[in-house]
């Protein structure tokens, strides 16, 4: 009885845990990251150009939505899965409190340095080692974790090949961490202020999104999405065929051979819609309940988003000449299809992790969604057309999809932070009864 009463008081913690994540997470997300991008868009569209922006404040939006929302979600998310697949102790609930500490304190100084410049040349190369070590922390916790002998699946190639996918994935994460402290260090020896050099933040940020959340995405793509969608189980050999070609696509990227580098890309994402079957009929029902019924659809969208980044990726490595296409690409990539899918299975998945609650209100799920994409496809036609030169008068609009990106992710932050506010979904009827 006492050991059982043990594992409920380990996984409330636990709980408690990811929760604070979480809500850290939207809190990146919400502020310095959305607010601070719709307000430097703002004035992007009122120069109509993006040479008069500070960089640092474009990088600190940048880093503050990867690292301070992704990154805070993924490592919130890893801790609490270590204990439904048996491998960690209660080791991990203090790891995860010192890992929050550290992992939150660096990616506020970071966006506080790159904002105000105040002793940036120390603090700067200090954002990055507190990011690091956080990560580290989150690391080592991972790598002590052993699958339990029981499990039946656990030998399993789909199982092995999505656990592959989620590990090249970490790995992607730690080295955008150690590329981040470089080019921090780099900057505060040798750079007249806090922001990266455009080329090698342009390099980087290939590192920092195709190498860490997109690899992520696919290996929790395999593992749920047969589940949730009812998809055929995922192609093995492609999945990992997707991973090897993108890894490559990335070092091209690092090396600055856009063109081959952005054709790999469009393989590895091809690759990787084809092995998780995104696009096949489904072979069972979709599990639906608690989340709205276009849940699956926006999945699908997301994947759609994969493929027209890759393009645009190809497309800006061809032709872009003001920054309107590799811009569009990256917030085809971030947006459309990150975004897009944190949206989808975040709300399917987050109000169970952070204490088995259900979602507050389906329709603010469906209102998050839609605005986001809509917003998404107005960035992404008006900063080619605007910034290319094609269509001028697309200017204007760009603000527009600002806000309305801003309007998604409020609801999206709303909806998961009402729902953390309601009872456990098991104590509802008790609740329901005592104040009925």
């Amino acid at each position: 009885m006492e050991h059982i009463e043990a594992i409920k008081q380990h996984e409330a913690a636990l709980q408690r845990a990811v929760t604070v994540w979480i809500v850290t997470g939207l809190l990146f997300m919400l502020l310095p990251g959305t607010f601070l991008g719709a307000w430097n868009l703002i004035a992007i569209s009122g120069a109509h150009s993006a040479s008069g922006l500070d960089p640092s404040w474009l990088q600190a939006h940048g880093h503050a939505q990867i690292f301070g929302w992704i990154g805070t979600f993924i490592l919130g998310i890893g801790f609490y899965s270590l204990s439904k697949m048996g491998g960690a102790g209660r080791f991990a609930v203090n790891r995860a409190w010192l890992s929050w500490a550290l992992w939150t304190a660096g990616v506020s100084l970071r966006w506080a340095t790159n904002l105000w410049e105040w002793q940036w040349r120390s603090l700067l190369p200090l954002s990055a080692v507190l990011e690091l070590a956080g990560f580290l922390i989150f690391f080592l916790t991972v790598s002590r974790h052993r699958a339990p002998k029981t499990a039946p699946a656990s030998g399993t190639l789909e199982s092995r090949v999505w656990m592959g996918a989620v590990i090249a994935g970490s790995l992607g994460f730690l080295l955008s961490l150690a590329a981040n402290l470089f080019v921090t260090v780099q900057a505060a020896q040798h750079g007249s202020g806090p922001a990266i050099p455009h080329v090698v933040n342009q390099r980087l940020l290939a590192l920092f999104t195709w190498a860490f959340p997109v690899v992520t995405i696919w290996g929790f793509s395999a593992r749920w999405l047969p589940v949730f969608l009812g998809l055929p189980n995922p192609a093995s050999g492609l999945l990992a065929a997707a991973i090897l070609v993108n890894a490559a696509a990335v070092a091209g990227a690092l090396l600055g051979v856009w063109i081959p580098a952005s054709l790999l890309f469009l393989a590895g994402a091809t690759l990787a819609a084809c092995a998780v079957r995104v696009f096949q009929r489904s072979v069972r029902p979709a599990k639906i309940t608690g989340v709205h019924p276009s849940f699956p659809a926006f999945v699908r969208v997301a994947y759609v988003w994969l493929l027209a980044s890759a393009v645009l990726t190809l497309a800006a490595a061809a032709w872009d000449q003001a920054g309107g296409l590799w811009g569009a690409s990256r917030h085809a990539l971030t947006v459309g299809y990150i975004a897009t899918m944190v949206f989808a299975i975040g709300q399917r998945i987050l109000p169970a992790f952070c204490g088995m609650r259900l979602l507050f209100n389906s329709r603010l799920m469906f209102a998050s969604l839609a605005l986001l994409n809509a917003g998404c496809t107005l960035r992404v036609v008006s900063e080619v057309g605007a910034y290319e030169g094609y269509l001028p008068s697309l200017w204007p609009l760009l603000p527009v999809s600002a806000v309305i990106e801003m309007t998604a992710v409020t609801f999206f932050a709303v909806n998961l932070g009402l729902t953390f506010l309601q009872p456990p979904a098991h104590l509802r009827e008790q609740v329901a009864a005592a104040t009925g």
